[in-house]
């Protein structure tokens, strides 16, 4: 007696569209994520994009007269600082949401495990064909990159 396999691939075809669009739309969130920082007060903003990319700073007219220039460039570092950092716990939380229970999102980002030693190197950001074992994909960068390689 033949089977008819139509419902199974059926099936199949519908878990994968399911699956394409889910991952479109963890895309676009993780793309779309940007923080704001201030400084207390409200002379210098930045805004810091997905993967702690600084996207915009802006200054008010009288900064150069509150703050020296060294103490303006660490100003303007250490809200970089702030902002990729609320970044980078939303793109955790956009990703715990998808990802398996157990997996940390943080681990996945580049971050370190609980209890890691700050002082531990980190893996340098890499395209995902260059030097990764076939059965090795723990330093892949597939999470940083977005359609046609571009990172996010």
């Amino acid at each position: 007696m033949p089977t008819d396999h139509r419902a199974q691939v059926a099936e199949l075809m519908a878990d994968y569209r399911r699956s394409r669009e889910r991952l479109a739309e963890t895309h676009h969130d993780l793309s779309s994520i940007a923080e704001t920082a201030r400084s207390k007060d409200g002379s210098v903003q930045v805004v810091v994009g997905p993967q702690g990319v600084l996207r915009e700073v802006v200054l008010s007219d009288d900064v150069y007269e509150r703050q020296r220039p060294a103490q303006l460039a660490a100003t303007i570092v250490q809200l970089t600082a702030a902002a990729a950092q609320a970044a980078s716990r939303r793109a955790a939380d956009v990703l715990a949401e998808v990802l398996p229970a157990g997996t940390d999102p943080e681990l996945l980002l580049g971050g370190h495990a609980e209890g890691a030693s700050d002082s531990a190197p980190r893996n340098e950001s890499r395209r995902f064909d260059d030097n990764v074992d076939d059965d090795d994909f723990s330093d892949a960068s597939w999470l940083r990159q977005g359609p046609a390689g571009r990172e996010w």
